[in-house]
């Protein structure tokens, strides 16, 4: 069986993938099913967001086996739900053992719906201002090996993004977090070559209808 590149390895199913994801099962499904496929449904790509601002200091795998009790202690990330939080629904949060107890993280949540909402009556789609800031096929690495990858903890166009929801009040939002939601949500394809998943997701992509910019 012919070597791996460096970045890769095979799956349980020996179909080459990136190696991050054979940690756990739940990241294999994880990486299989979720990352990088596009998306333009406001829920999750808002529930992503505020995840990885979660993950901050800490692994994914954390996350993601936390997402349940987010979801239900976050109303399903429904920004006009978390939005009409208050100070009881804080304190309620912060007894919640299944989730990740950090008073900023949990009122910079319930403070990001608040200023989705105000995004969404200024442009008319959260969905459609985010995908504005996909890069350009001609700002992407010409081949993704792990070399290339590693170059890409954040872009000018994570950074611009970045900078463009603080500026709306979003915290927690800097550019390497935003760099991470931007390849969880497929606005970029970092499968690395030769991962069994990078054809599925291009595809996808072609195939996926861009929501209308503002």
């Amino acid at each position: 069986m012919a070597r791996l590149p460096p970045g890769l390895a095979r799956g349980p199913d020996e179909e080459p993938r990136c190696a991050w994801s054979l940690a756990t099962p739940e990241y294999v499904r994880y990486h299989d099913q979720e990352w990088g496929w596009p998306s333009a449904d406001e829920i999750p790509l808002f529930e992503k967001l505020c995840l990885e601002g979660f993950q901050s200091g800490l692994s994914w795998l954390t996350i993601l086996r936390k997402r349940p009790a987010f979801r239900a202690g976050f109303a399903g990330f429904d920004p006009d739900r978390l939005a009409q939080f208050d100070a009881r629904d804080v304190a309620r949060l912060l007894r919640d053992e299944g989730i990740v107890r950090h008073r900023g993280k949990i009122e910079a949540a319930i403070e990001n719906a608040r200023r989705l909402r105000a995004l969404r009556e200024e442009v008319g789609s959260f969905a459609g201002h985010v995908w504005r800031f996909e890069p350009a096929a001609s700002a992407r690495p010409r081949r993704l090996t792990r070399a290339a990858l590693r170059a890409l903890t954040s872009t000018s166009e994570s950074t611009a993004l970045s900078k463009d929801l603080r500026r709306r009040g979003f915290r927690f939002v800097g550019p390497t977090t935003v760099y991470a939601f931007m390849q969880a949500k497929g606005l970029v394809n970092d499968h690395l070559e030769g991962c069994c998943a990078r054809p599925w997701v291009e595809r996808a992509r072609e195939l996926f209808t861009r929501p209308a910019a503002p």
